[in-house]
């Protein structure tokens, strides 16, 4: 893998200069590679159902000149012929088009002399060992999931000789085990090392959950309960924040529902803080313009907003200072900070109410609120007296984050979990999101 990672960085950096050597003086460019070589197995009824290794890289070159931009992607196979060939005609091409598209009155071109290189090395399961490693503990149960892992790569270069490679090891499980009468739960395992103690931990939990999701559920009436909500189910609300609400062009442009906590007409709780945090080395810090972001960012310090994500195209537009946010101005790295609560004082401080372990469906019911929408998912129970009853019958949940992230919020677990990010939308996503248990008062159910 060494050896195919450093002949992947070498025919991009030849690549690289070769394109710069064909640039004319009003032109600028810069190119961004994806890549991954990743292993997927899917598991069905607790057996391999489909198996496979994908080995993809791909180049985004854009052409700047004459306040104009256009882009163009490709393939980087690592065969020089057929690498330059491409890029030389795609170039080619930009420039053909360029003329014809309209000025861009905020196009912004690359600055800066930032260059970084950072390469980490995992410890996965050998391949030939994943089906075996992960099925051993689980053949007697109705296990459905999908493992991925493998090599991700980033990488970056400009005209003005900016260049950033980031290239890390990673794997995530995202799974499945269903009851005989159908009910599911749902968990996830990833990092960058694979620990078998903590897997079988975390399967020792999911069997415990999977006998009271045997029981018969129990409907609940709509209404306001005390509700714990675990990390996944956190992690998939965080997920949702961060789609344009805690952009600055999206606060300019009126469209974020944290625009009241902006203001200063609401607030959070002084228990919930929110950042954007590259310490895990799981995500790149450089953005498309070869920006470096900050180690950390506050973005909710104690319940206040103290920055937004701004990048270079919003800062110069509304005449702001850019923070390295990336073009779509959402959290790459999110983090909730803990609390205080013990795990294991969830079940007392919940006394009675609703244990969600996932959520699902989520969407603003009323933006200018913060008030969001969705379902409870897969193992939730009814809690009575610091003691899970019954599963529940799904729910759909009607609230605003200034409640449930505000006033109502009673409690934060100490410790944090890691949520992955488990897409693969055209390619293997990075990173995901550290996150605390949380217990709110009156959360909102409507159905």
């Amino acid at each position: 893998m060494n050896q195919d990672l450093a002949k992947l960085e070498a025919s991009f950096n030849q690549l690289v200069a070769a394109l710069l050597a064909e640039l004319k003086s009003d032109e600028h460019l810069t190119l961004s590679l994806t890549g991954e070589q990743s292993q997927f197995v899917r598991f069905n009824h607790a057996k391999v159902r489909q198996t496979g290794i994908v080995t993809d890289c791909r180049v985004h070159l854009t052409l700047m000149s004459d306040q104009r931009t256009a882009y163009y992607d490709f393939p980087l196979t690592g065969t020089w012929e057929t690498d330059w060939q491409q890029a030389r005609s795609s170039l080619e091409e930009l420039r053909q088009e360029l003329p014809q598209l309209p000025i861009d009155p905020y196009l912004v071109l690359p600055t800066g002399n930032a260059n970084s290189r950072e390469v980490h090395t995992g410890q996965l399961l050998n391949p030939a060992d994943v089906a075996a490693t992960i099925l051993a503990p689980v053949s007697e149960l109705d296990f459905t999931g999908i493992y991925a892992g493998g090599l991700l790569l980033r990488g970056y270069a400009d005209s003005l000789g900016q260049k950033h490679w980031f290239a890390t090891d990673s794997f995530s499980l995202d799974y499945s085990i269903f009851t005989e009468s159908g009910q599911a739960l749902k968990g996830t395992f990833a990092g960058s090392h694979w620990d078998a103690e903590a897997y079988t931990a975390k399967l020792a939990d999911a069997k415990v959950q999977l006998d009271r999701l045997s029981q018969p559920p129990k409907p609940i009436a709509k209404g306001q309960y005390r509700t714990y909500l675990a990390p996944a189910a956190i992690a998939e609300i965080v997920a949702y924040l961060c789609w344009s609400t805690l952009s600055e062009a999206s606060m300019q442009q009126g469209n974020s529902a944290l625009r009241l906590l902006q203001l200063g007409e609401k607030q959070l709780s002084p228990m919930f803080t929110l950042r954007e945090n590259f310490e895990s080395g799981l995500v790149p810090r450089f953005n498309e313009l070869g920006e470096v972001a900050p180690l950390t960012l506050p973005v909710i310090e104690s319940g206040q907003l103290v920055n937004t994500l701004i990048n270079s195209r919003t800062a110069k537009e509304y005449g702001k200072i850019a923070n390295g946010a990336n073009s779509d101005e959402f959290l790459r790295s999110p983090e909730v900070a803990p609390g205080t609560l013990d795990p294991t004082d969830i079940l007392k401080t919940l006394n009675t109410g609703l244990y969600l372990s996932n959520l699902h469906y989520l969407n603003w019911s009323d933006r200018t609120t913060a008030r969001i929408t969705g379902m409870t998912r897969y193992a939730c129970f009814w809690v009575e007296n610091g003691e899970i009853v019954a599963p529940i019958e799904n729910l759909r949940f009607d609230e605003s984050l200034y409640r449930c992230f505000g006033e109502n919020l009673v409690a934060l677990t100490h410790t944090q979990e890691f949520v992955p990010n488990v897409e693969t939308y055209g390619y293997r996503s990075l990173g995901g999101t550290w996150v605390p248990g949380m217990v709110v008062d009156d959360f909102t159910y409507t159905l």
